[in-house]
Order: C-alpha cells, then sequence, then structure tokens
C-alpha cells in the first residue's frame, strides 16, 4: 500500500523504514531535506515541497502527519486546499483530542477523511513494533489496515490473554479502532498518563533505596533539622542496578518501563548525565482535565505530573515563601543539606 509520511523525526523516520520493511511503497517530505535525502537512499520516494509531495501520491491519497501537535494545524492549513475529496489525513502525533474533533468536522465538509492515531513505540519502535490507538470512520480505518498492521508488532512472544482466542479483533496484535473522530488520541492521552504515574513510582522507589544509605552518613544535631533516629536501620549499599534486573524476572512490577530503567542504571548508576528536569508535553495536563471534567479521582496521576513540574524548578518561589515562612513565625534557618 501507498502512504505519504510528514515529519521523519525520531519516530516518523523509523515508521517509514518499518513500512518499508514490510513492502509499502512510501512517499516522504520533511522541512529538513537532509531527512528526506537519507530515506531517499533507503528506498523512499522523497519529495522536495508539499506540492511535489502530492504529485507523487495515487489517488485516493493517504497522508500521515508525524509532527509536534503544535504545527499539525499549520500543516493541515497548508495541505487541505492541496488534496481532493476522498483523500484521507492522518495524524499519528500527540494531539489533544478535541482539536480531532474540530479538525474532523471540518475536512469532512470538504470531503477529506481524519484518522487520529495515537502512536507509543519510541525510538525502540522500529524493531518492536508501534502501538496505535485509532480513531476515525470505521471503513476508513479498515483501509487502511494494512498500514497499521505492519507498523503494530504483532502478538510476539508476549502470551495470549486466557479466552482472548474467542474475541475477534485486531488489539493483541498491538493496534485498536478505539472509536469515532479523537478516540485514538483520548485513549493515547489517558496512556501517556499513566505512563507519567509508572515511570513516577519508580523514580521514588529507587530514590528511597538509594539513600539506604543514610544512616552511614554523619549528620550535625541541630534544632532544624530531625534526626535520623535510629541510624542502624539504614546502613545499606544497594546495587540498583541488579534490583532493577531482578524485578525484571517475575517480578509483579515488571514492565519495558522498568526494563528501560535497568538499562540506565546499569550503563550509568549515579545518572550523573541527566540534570532531572523532566517535560510533560501535554498529555498528563489534558488527562487531568478530562479526569476533573468527568469527576473520576486521579491523586496518583496528578502528582506525576506535578512532580514534573517541581523537577523544572517550577516550586523554587513556593519552596522560598516556605523558607521565609519559616523564618518569619520562628526564627528558622535554611539549612544547606
Amino acid at each position: 500500500m501507498q502512504l505519504g509520511m510528514i515529519g521523519l523525526g525520531r519516530m516518523g523516520g523509523n515508521m517509514v523504514r518499518r513500512l518499508m520493511k514490510g513492502g509499502h511503497d512510501c512517499v516522504v517530505f520533511d522541512m529538513n531535506p537532509a531527512n528526506v535525502a537519507e530515506l531517499g537512499k533507503e528506498g523512499a520516494k522523497g519529495s522536495s515541497s508539499l506540492d511535489d509531495f502530492l504529485k507523487k501520491l495515487a489517488a485516493p491519497r493517504a497522508v500521515w502527519l508525524m509532527v509536534p501537535a503544535a504545527v499539525v494545524d499549520g500543516t493541515i492549513a497548508q495541505l487541505t486546499p492541496r488534496l481532493q475529496k476522498d483523500d484521507i489525513l492522518i495524524d499519528g502525533g500527540n494531539s489533544y483530542y478535541i482539536d480531532d474533533i474540530r479538525r474532523a468536522k471540518q475536512l469532512n465538509a470538504v470531503g477529506i477523511h481524519y484518522v487520529d492515531v495515537g502512536t507509543s513505540g519510541g525510538v525502540w519502535g522500529l524493531e518492536r513494533g508501534y502501538c496505535q490507538m485509532i480513531g476515525g470512520e470505521p471503513e476508513i480505518v479498515k483501509h487502511l489496515d494494512p498500514i497499521f498492521k505492519t507498523l503494530a508488532p504483532g502478538q510476539g512472544s508476549i502470551a495470549r490473554t486466557p479466552g482472548r482466542e474467542k474475541v475477534n479483533g485486531t488489539a493483541e496484535e498491538g493496534y485498536l479502532r478505539c472509536g469515532p473522530s479523537g478516540a485514538g488520541h483520548f485513549v493515547k492521552m489517558i496512556h501517556n498518563g499513566i505512563e507519567y504515574g509508572i515511570m513516577a513510582a519508580y523514580a521514588e522507589g529507587l530514590n528511597i533505596l538509594h539513600k539506604a544509605n543514610a544512616g552511614k552518613h554523619t549528620r550535625e544535631a541541630d534544632a532544624e533539622t530531625t534526626p535520623l533516629r535510629h541510624p542502624e536501620r539504614y546502613e545499606y549499599e544497594f546495587n540498583l542496578a541488579d534490583i532493577a534486573e531482578v524485578w525484571r524476572r517475575g517480578s509483579v512490577v515488571a514492565s519495558w518501563l522498568l526494563d528501560l530503567t535497568a538499562i540506565s542504571l546499569l550503563s550509568e548508576p549515579e545518572l550523573s548525565k541527566f540534570s532531572g528536569r523532566v517535560s510533560d508535553s501535554g498529555e498528563g495536563r489534558w488527562t487531568l482535565q478530562a479526569a476533573i471534567d468527568e469527576g473520576a479521582p486521579a491523586p496518583v496521576l496528578s502528582a506525576a505530573l506535578y512532580q514534573r513540574f517541581s523537577s523544572r524548578g517550577e516550586a523554587d518561589f513556593a519552596d522560598r515563601i516556605l523558607s521565609a515562612l519559616r523564618f518569619q513565625f520562628g526564627g528558622h534557618l535554611e539549612k544547606s543539606q
């Protein structure tokens, strides 16, 4: 099947490679000509402009956008007057599902089909495949099935869920039409909100293990800091790389995120090359907005998002207020450690 891909970054480029490996014909475009040239050498049909890109696609054209959420609307605005009736526009990035609902309505009015695909797989997707959560018209999603199937990881070596053999569908292949427009990105939004929580849980737990040697460090006794009452209880020097590794083997907390944690700790136990500043690309915030609108409690996911804010220094002023208040009401002085 032929597919046009706009956006050849960390995921888009590898998705094209996986599609070509699966026998699909790919036409590519990117604002960086070097990315186009690189994939052209590997068998993709490169293009120098959007007009050139669209000319190389057979009607009805299927165009996949793999660009940052902030530039999706601008890209669609450039494409819409160039597209024809029954062309298909696919957004595989991390767009807000509310934007999908609006876009689908606008494009449908001019006869263009819109499909939203929440895509998970990151830089590992070329080999592992991409989990896809899809929203759109049933017949259009079915038409694109060869693309989704090739990108998906398939069943692989994961044991089948008991009883799943009695259920039809594509879910156990790693891709799923979740519902109408916006449904794919809604499910991906919650997926990423959960991801925030899982990552925070690993980080907090491993940090407690990292500090389990607190009893070996002498602390100056003063009125400002609660003393460690039983230092003999905290004299462990844990090998975190080994702990992450053993948890991977039969533990209920095993996951791909734990696999990645184990890789990181083995390669650099102190993680000194990382600053600890963690960005959030929007899905966590949108997840909490949905939780508020629905009245669905999400305290863990909320805490995980706020921790990301704190990691970037967003709590610094609040912390200074706390220090100021302690000084004002009790004359408490700040401690450097």
